[in-house]
């Protein structure tokens, strides 16, 4: 496995416990820094208090941490366009009304 799939396999297995709360997330943008060893990416999910949200997140793969980055509300018809596409993690059951509110 080259360094940007490697990368991205830690980035899944650090985000992915943390993202779950939302589902479903898409993944929006991401910028993988080999060098750095490190991926930003912008998720797009629906915040139970705040609706729908892009945010930014950037995982250092040197110290295996997950840094928030902030968010910005999505407009409606951008989530049309976003729900279009496969989403990077798919919920088991919908359950925006008890997710975590942080």
């Amino acid at each position: 496995m080259n360094v940007e799939g490697q990368l991205l396999k830690k980035r899944g297995s650090k985000a992915i416990p943390h993202l779950e709360q939302y589902t479903p997330v898409w993944i929006v943008d991401q910028l993988v820094m080999p060098q750095e060893e490190a991926v930003q990416f912008d998720v797009v999910f629906q915040h139970n208090l705040y609706g729908w949200v892009k945010r930014r997140y950037r995982y250092d793969g040197f110290n295996n941490v997950l840094y928030y980055k902030g968010q910005t509300l999505v407009p409606p018809e951008k989530v049309l366009e976003i729900q279009e596409k496969e989403p990077y993690i798919v919920p088991l059951v919908a359950d925006v009304p008890n997710s975590y509110g942080g």
